[in-house]
């Protein structure tokens, strides 16, 4: 399989799509007032071909902010693209799409991979979808596109999620997920008086938790939402740990960007050598798939607004691209199999 990138930092998708040839799979991410106009265009220029697409930046070696990017699989690929409506009450519904998708496209753990651009309620729509594709065991990696819109086969959904399923001819395929946080003394946290509806954490170990997260960091609460950077707090889930990002200060509350739920294990996490990091999980992937056909990434717009602040930003997708042809798009919180997570890199290399 092959993989092809087109930008256009002015929105001009004629312009995006210069060079591309007979793709098999297609994702669109575009600007907040061209991406209905978006959507149509491109169905009108390859009607029938498996589309998904949000509202989002995307990337190669550079940063499309406010135009359009096309990222397109071709040349040894069967995909089915779809959507599950109705996500923020019941996902679940629409979940047959899903499987007779599965059925269709085929494919295994081995050669086939799960990807997905969401409007909201995330961690409910990942459990539903992930129920579905554990059955064969297959990987999911994908993220929260803006304004609550996603597009799949020429048609703009609110309130869903679209999907595609990739399966890849010539080889394997293999997820990825990056952390560059690590934990921060032995804080240890049990988080009460939530707001699931509204990701509110009210407190942690009895006391308010935006009085713990000052009392600890020595931070005032103007300097908490960019603290947020170099000391998120982490959800224990088994050996792993999802970041949870602070969104806003909501009275003696915290509002975050990924649902806590009451007796979730919280701990303090705080930002490690990202560019050690970085190096570590090229190595890794390397050292899985000497031959790399593609990989698609999701970064999060924190990562994203991080490393463009200590000027990392372009290092990182030059370091990204000595791998082959890597692109992928800025997501508001990130999705690996059934985990909805903030301030990471998810990504699925392709044999």
């Amino acid at each position: 399989m092959k993989q092809f990138f087109g930008m256009s930092h002015r929105g001009n998708l004629e312009e995006a799509l210069q060079g591309i040839y007979q793709p098999q799979f297609i994702m669109l991410l575009s600007n907040d007032t061209q991406f209905e106009e978006h959507v149509k265009e491109l169905e009108r220029r390859f009607p029938g071909v498996p589309s998904i697409g949000c509202i989002g930046m995307s990337y190669q070696t550079g940063v499309v902010e406010h135009g359009v990017g096309v990222i397109a699989f071709y040349d040894g690929v069967t995909a089915a693209a779809n959507v599950l409506e109705e996500v923020s009450t019941m996902p679940v519904k629409y979940i047959q799409r899903l499987e007779r998708d599965m059925q269709k496209v085929g494919g295994s753990s081995r050669d086939t991979v799960c990807i997905d651009f969401c409007a909201g309620n995330d961690a409910c729509v990942l459990t539903t979808i992930y129920t579905a594709l554990q059955k064969q065991g297959i990987s999911l990696v994908g993220g929260t596109g803006d304004q609550g819109k996603v597009a799949a086969n020429g048609r703009v959904y609110k309130d869903a999620v679209a999907y595609g399923l990739v399966r890849n001819q010539g080889g394997r395929v293999k997820t990825y997920k990056e952390n560059i946080y690590h934990q921060l003394g032995d804080y240890r946290f049990i988080a009460s008086d939530t707001d699931r509806a509204n990701y509110i954490l009210g407190s942690l170990n009895g006391r308010p938790a935006k009085q713990v997260y000052k009392d600890i960091l020595h931070v005032t609460d103007e300097e908490i939402l960019t603290r947020t950077f170099q000391n998120p707090f982490g959800k224990v889930n088994g050996e792993d740990t999802c970041i949870i990002s602070i969104k806003e200060v909501n009275g003696n509350a915290l509002a975050c960007f990924r649902q806590v739920n009451d007796s979730d294990v919280l701990i303090l996490l705080e930002l490690g050598d990202y560019q050690a990091i970085t190096r570590g999980t090229i190595q890794q992937i390397c050292q899985d798939f000497p031959r790399r056909s593609a990989i698609f990434s999701v970064n999060c717009l924190f990562r994203y607004k991080l490393f463009s602040e200590h000027n990392y930003m372009q290092a990182y997708l030059r370091d990204m691209a000595s791998l082959g042809c890597h692109a992928g798009f800025v997501g508001y919180g990130e999705h690996y199999n059934n985990r909805f997570v903030n301030q990471s890199m998810t990504c699925v290399v392709f044999e």
